[in-house]
């Protein structure tokens, strides 16, 4: 690759308040990190000429511990930030609640396959000019109160916006807001913008027109709970009240609205699903969402054995993902054997951890997402009884579960110790502390991935797509990316047959879903597995062919290339 596949005239910055940029660097805490990771991996493979703005998170998101019962405690992590990453010299400076906070940043390049490089600007308060608690700013993500994540987005906008103004990093054409926490650089620009006008607390429809031009804004939730709100009077101490009066439109019940900030700030929206586009219409009615469907960076989640099966049938496919849809000429013999590779460090690293005593031949079904009530973990063990008789008439069966509950959700952590429970009473291990190592061996190395959400709360999910990269087919609710991928019995299977109506007068969704999930298991999944093993393989190609070669962020980056940074200057339809 001699010549840049993509040729720009200006640069983009990509703002998140996490970024997964490496297994040993705590800089997220889960699917939104990992896809910034992943995004910002495929542009660098693209030659796009783009920079990361992010906060440097000395603390990490937590380290999770887990007692005997499965009770989880946390920890802060250690890391060593010296080994990743420069510092670099310029030092800016922010004003958070009448205070001067001292912000400067480290670099860490994000290396693409031709050799161009990304860089990722890691914020950090932790300068001897700061107060101690200022310092402190940049430790925890997530953590702390509402004053401690306001002045977090307060740093990540106007902190990360004035480095790249000091660091002289090119001229950036358009700021891509994954995320509502980025929202406080739509202010920043505002400022920029009006100079040295007169401020009246009005902003002028053309400084509107300009910042909006140059941003673009991803949602990624559709639980209230992801969007972040802060009350009117923290606002006021934390901005200012010049600040406030220039944002005063994106108040909402007595609150500062991130997520309507960046909508009135952006010139294209988008979800990041075919379906969250959708609901998050629903949810913003006056504003033109699209859809632009997550994927993740194929080089990163194919498993050794994987890449090595593709880089002997499909020698291009590092560099043209579209080319895993010839996955379907391999031999049915070499994916099983690469899968069966994979599968067998997952099952030794399961027995090392846990004790659990997997078998190597059993059909084992992985579940991993964050530990929280929609995500339902625990559905599968809806009737205990029913999954027994499974276990003892069809076929063995074992489940292999990961996940962190955050600090506060007590939900959560209640549901990772019933998890456990269900040790004594079926084949089920728990790995703590879960992150981008951990998850690439339970992608690759389960035989099914399960996923229950509670629709329509799935904004997109990216595990499935790590799995089908694998060729692990998915056995899914119809919600998030699983409605594009899903062809039933060829790329997985379907509990249930809608996304929001239960397919029985049953008003019990978790029953109708739990039924749906065991006569799937029972009729079609275990079935398949243990008495038609080339079948299972074929749908183990298909995985590969249909979803790994569309659901990756090559794909994705293409798309927002052509739809919402248009760096020729154009104008996005509908906007």
């Amino acid at each position: 690759m001699d010549q840049p596949l993509i040729k720009m005239p200006a640069r983009v910055a990509y703002f998140s308040m996490e970024i997964g940029l490496n297994p040993l660097m705590p800089t997220y805490a889960g699917g939104l990190g990992v896809l910034a990771g992943d995004t910002i991996r495929s542009a660098a493979d693209l030659e796009v000429p783009m920079v990361g703005v992010t906060l440097l998170h000395r603390r990490g998101y937590f380290y999770q511990r887990l007692d005997r019962k499965g009770w989880q405690s946390e920890e802060a992590v250690a890391w060593s930030v010296g080994d990743f990453a420069e510092p670099l010299e310029p030092q800016v400076s922010v004003e958070i609640d009448g205070r001067t906070v001292q912000v400067r940043a480290w670099r860490y390049q994000v290396k693409g396959m031709s050799g161009h490089t990304v860089p990722v600007y890691l914020l950090d308060t932790t300068l001897a000019e700061n107060s101690p608690w200022d310092q402190t700013i940049t430790d925890s993500l997530y953590g702390g109160d509402l004053y401690y994540r306001l002045c977090q987005e307060m740093v990540l906008g106007f902190g990360g916006f004035a480095l790249l103004r000091a660091l002289g990093d090119g001229d950036i054409f358009r700021f891509h807001l994954n995320e509502g926490h980025a929202a406080l650089l739509v202010l920043a620009l505002i400022e920029e913008a009006l100079g040295t006008r007169p401020q009246n607390g009005d902003v002028p429809p053309d400084v509107i027109e300009r910042v909006r031009e140059q941003c673009v804004f991803t949602t990624h939730t559709p639980v209230p709970a992801g969007h972040d709100q802060f009350p009117a009077d923290l606002a006021h101490r934390v901005l200012g009240s010049r600040r406030c009066d220039l944002v005063q439109a994106c108040q909402h019940q007595g609150a500062l609205n991130m997520t309507l900030l960046a909508l009135r700030g952006s010139r294209f929206v988008n979800g990041v699903a075919m379906r969250h586009g959708e609901v998050s219409h629903s949810l913003y009615p006056g504003y033109p969402i699209h859809s632009i469907t997550n994927g993740v960076h194929a080089v990163t989640w194919a498993a050794p054995s994987f890449q090595n099966l593709y880089d002997r049938h499909l020698p291009d496919w590092r560099y043209d993902q579209l080319s895993l849809r010839y996955a379907i000429s391999i031999p049915g013999q070499e994916i099983w054997a690469a899968h069966r590779e994979a599968k067998l460090a997952l099952v030794d690293e399961v027995n090392r951890e846990t004790n659990a005593g997997f078998d190597r031949d059993v059909l084992t079904v992985g579940f991993a997402r964050r530990a929280t009530a929609y995500k339902r973990g625990m559905l599968v063990f809806h009737d205990i009884e029913r999954l027994q008789r499974l276990a003892k008439e069809v076929g063995a069966i074992q489940f292999v579960f990961a996940g962190k509950a955050h600090p506060q959700d007590q939900v959560g952590k209640e549901m990772i110790y019933r998890l456990h429970e269900m040790r004594g009473l079926l084949s089920v291990a728990y790995l703590a502390n879960y992150d981008m190592t951990l998850a690439r061996l339970l992608c690759a190395g389960v035989d099914v991935w399960l996923n229950t959400p509670l629709p329509p709360m799935e904004a997109s999910g990216t595990s499935g797509m790590k799995a089908a990269m694998n060729g692990v087919p998915s056995l899914s609710v119809l919600d998030g990316w699983w409605v594009e991928g899903h062809i039933e019995g060829i790329t997985g299977w379907s509990i249930g047959e809608k996304v929001e109506v239960c397919p029985t007068p049953s008003s019990d969704l978790d029953a109708c879903h739990a039924a749906a999930l065991y006569d799937k298991l029972e009729r079609q999944v275990m079935p398949c597995f243990y008495q038609h093993r080339e079948g299972f393989i074929e749908i183990m190609k298909h995985a590969i062919a249909i979803n790994g070669a569309f659901f990756n962020t090559q794909r994705m980056v293409g798309q927002y290339l052509r739809n919402a940074y248009r760096l020729n200057g154009q104008s996005s339809h509908g906007l």
